[in-house]
């Protein structure tokens, strides 16, 4: 009898928040679901958002991550018959490299018997993409708070209020987090970091407590939101919305092009997207969500 395959569940996330760079991560609602058992040769059948680009079997990121970490183990490479279902943009600050790593790493773990644990496999991701941030968060779940040391990464994690709605809002183009890393400087003022350390210490406190109102301040950020504006003609445009009352925070999704924008305890989610609308305009897609889960798995 062949090898048990496996369904694994993983969310979009949101990183940096603000001011949280390199360090705060939130998982959302959105998903990436892939079901894999053994095969005679590597196949996709893709459903949901770029299904195109999450099908093809040259440059995926999964399938690469799932191969190379097989490779890494010295293990066998086994080719696998996956179903896939994704509802995260690529390339629009949510995450989707770190779902893609993490469920490359979970069937490499699984199919390969590497045995890595948890704290392995979110180690394993971390180094793969370069920063523990989204990886932290689309593994725990909730709002995350993550350090990497070496080889290894400590995290600190928030379920998040529940209650807590938001809105992302998506242009059309993508923004390359090379291109976006590429804009930042190479120092800052000592006002600058004093001013990130304070509202980074806040941010976490705001999800610690479940203190909604924090974060209009909490989310406010000098180190990287500044230099990315003008490749993010969403933030320029929504960034001013984050003073009003029926707007809780607003801030860049990881390194952009996409903006979330947590709403106020006493705004419904019609009059959030109707304000946020005619503020981007109808060819920017605005998509409803709350705070996710982190990684679920289960053996088929």
């Amino acid at each position: 009898m062949g090898m048990r395959g496996l369904r694994v569940s993983l969310p979009a996330t949101s990183a940096n928040l603000g001011p949280g760079f390199d360090a705060a991560g939130l998982a959302l609602s959105m998903r990436l679901t892939v079901e894999a058992q053994t095969g005679a040769a590597f196949q996709i059948q893709a459903t949901g958002r770029d299904r195109e680009l999450c099908g093809a079997l040259e440059h995926n990121l999964m399938l690469d991550t799932y191969c190379a970490v097989l490779r890494r183990a010295g293990a066998e490479i086994v080719p696998l018959h996956v179903k896939l279902h994704n509802e995260i943009p690529l390339g629009m600050g949510c995450g989707s490299s770190a779902a893609a790593l993490l469920a490359g790493v979970v069937l490499a773990d699984h199919f390969g018997n590497l045995r890595m644990g948890d704290a392995g496999m979110v180690a394993e991701a971390s180094r793969i993409e370069g920063h523990p941030d989204n990886v932290a968060a689309c593994w725990y779940g909730g709002f995350t708070v993550s350090a990497q040391e070496g080889e290894t990464v400590q995290v600190a994690t928030f379920a998040g209020d529940p209650a807590w709605e938001m809105v992302l809002a998506v242009q059309s183009s993508s923004l390359a987090t090379t291109k976006a890393r590429a804009l930042l400087p190479e120092s800052y003022a000592k006002a600058d970091a004093i001013f990130n350390v304070q509202r980074a210490s806040l941010l976490v406190a705001a999800f610690a407590q479940g203190r909604l109102e924090l974060l209009a301040t909490a989310m406010q950020d000098r180190m990287h939101q500044p230099y990315r504006t003008e490749a993010c003609p969403l933030l320029k445009r929504l960034l001013p919305v984050a003073g009003e009352p029926e707007i809780a925070g607003v801030a860049l999704s990881g390194a952009g092009p996409s903006v979330l924008v947590f709403l106020g305890a006493e705004t419904t989610l019609l009059e959030a997207e109707t304000r946020l609308q005619a503020l981007v305009g109808p060819e920017v897609e605005l998509l409803p969500l709350r705070i996710g889960r982190g990684v679920e798995r289960s053996v088929l």
